[in-house]
Parts: structure tokens; C-alpha cells; sequence
């Protein structure tokens, strides 16, 4: 356990380090008043879910390239995590697939990020909003309606 924690201290201060060289940014992927209650209770999971898809693929590029090591432990616990996710969306309980409303907006952010910040900014951002997701979001999405 005590390596876990090493490997897991020793990524989030290089993550640390790298999203302060970086601090120019001026996109926010995730707002500030980005909060998950202001979704219903079943989409929750959904927005979490690709917060968390573009998470693992920007964390991934930064493993190939210069972070693979440090990257391996944290890496592997949020594929994990995706996955367990993944199983746990429900079926969107109208007739129209399509995602609408905030939740719509919130998902084409996402969807659009990679294509219109530089990488250093999409590593930057989504480096910062790690502990969030792990922290408070993923917590909110286990807790469903409890979450307020």
C-alpha cells in the first residue's frame, strides 16, 4: 500500500509541476461552477464519464511522452474506474437518444476541447481538474440522489 501511495504522491506533484509551467491558459474546460447536481441524477454518470474518457486520453499522451512511469499507477486506477463507470449509465430514459439542455452543452465542450486548445493547455486543465473529479465529482455521481 505504501508504494500506491508513493507512486500516486510522485504523480500528482510532476502533474503539479507541469500544469504551473502552463498557467497562460486562458480556455477552462472545466468552469469553476461546473457542478454535477446541476444535472439530473441520470446524467450524472454521463458527464462524469467523458470528463473522465478525456481525462485518460490526455493522461495518455502525456504518459507516451514524457510521464510514462510516474502515469503507470494513476493510470491504470482511472481505467478502472472508467470502467466500473461505463456499466453503471443507465439507459437515457427518453425516446430521444440525444443528449440536451446543460448536459448537451457540457458533453460537446468536452467533445470539442482537443481540437480547439493546444496541448499544453488540454494537459493543463484537465491535470487541474484531476482531484476535482476524483474528489467531488466521482463521489457525487456514487452518492445519486444523496448528492445535493
Amino acid at each position: 500500500m505504501g508504494s500506491r501511495q508513493c507512486g500516486w504522491e510522485h504523480a500528482a506533484v510532476t502533474l503539479q509541476e507541469n500544469s504551473l509551467k502552463t498557467q497562460s491558459c486562458s480556455s477552462s474546460l472545466f468552469p469553476r461552477n461546473w457542478e454535477l447536481t446541476q444535472l439530473q441524477v441520470w446524467e450524472r454518470p454521463v458527464a462524469l464519464e467523458a470528463e473522465l474518457a478525456l481525462t485518460l486520453k490526455v493522461l495518455e499522451t502525456m504518459a507516451d511522452s514524457s510521464l510514462g512511469d510516474i502515469l503507470d499507477q494513476p493510470l491504470h486506477m482511472l481505467h478502472h474506474i472508467h470502467s466500473e463507470l461505463q456499466t453503471c449509465i443507465l439507459p437515457q430514459p427518453t425516446t430521444d437518444s440525444r443528449p440536451h439542455g446543460r448536459l448537451y452543452h457540457w458533453l460537446h465542450r468536452l467533445q470539442k476541447a482537443p481540437k480547439k486548445v493546444s496541448q499544453e493547455c488540454l494537459e493543463s486543465t484537465v491535470t487541474f481538474n484531476l482531484f476535482r473529479l476524483l474528489t467531488r465529482d466521482l463521489n457525487c455521481v456514487a452518492k445519486g440522489d444523496l448528492c445535493t
